[in-house]
């Protein structure tokens, strides 16, 4: 018997999400964990910069054109991923996020499956996405699950760009 609960898995096309699907709570977490880690650490989302501040204000608005993937366990959202339709062939993996309580379960790598199997289904034939280079654990998962590291198409410092043919 194992005292870790199984998270199921909904799929939200992001123009139908509301606040009761837990999304909100995540992308707050994820992005106060990312401005901290970047060393820009801020304590509540008014504080956050705009774009970040409208996702959590309004995913809806934000992800309409995306397929949002979320992990339950019971009711409550304890992860998330976002992926984008595609786009010249190509959809993009973004917000990858699980409540750090529920770390280690396996929540990541059932979200970024179904991420694929969501990008495949949409016609796309690469999936690609970014990562700032010190979260180490993800870019390894990201090793994992096929991806490699590609040239960058965005100018941020510290990021990682990844992509895999699906």
């Amino acid at each position: 018997m194992t005292d870790r609960p199984e998270a199921s898995l909904v799929r939200r096309p992001g123009r139908t999400l509301s606040a009761e699907d837990g999304l909100t709570p995540l992308l707050a977490s994820y992005h106060l964990r990312t401005e901290a880690e970047k060393g820009e650490a801020v304590a509540e989302v008014d504080a956050l910069p705009d774009r970040y501040r409208a996702e959590i204000a309004d995913p809806a608005t934000a992800f309409a054109d995306d397929m949002v993937l979320l992990a339950l366990s019971g009711s409550a959202a304890v992860g998330c991923v976002v992926v984008t339709a595609p786009d010249a062939g190509r959809s993009e993996i973004k917000r990858l996020w699980t409540d750090p309580v529920f770390r280690g379960r396996g929540v990541a790598t059932t979200l970024l499956d179904a991420a694929l199997e969501q990008a495949a289904e949409s016609g796309a034939h690469t999936v690609r996405l970014s990562v700032w280079r010190w979260r180490t654990g993800a870019i390894a998962l990201y090793g994992r699950l096929g991806f490699t590291v590609t040239e960058s198409w965005d100018e941020r410092e510290q990021l990682v760009c990844m992509e895999r043919a699906v």
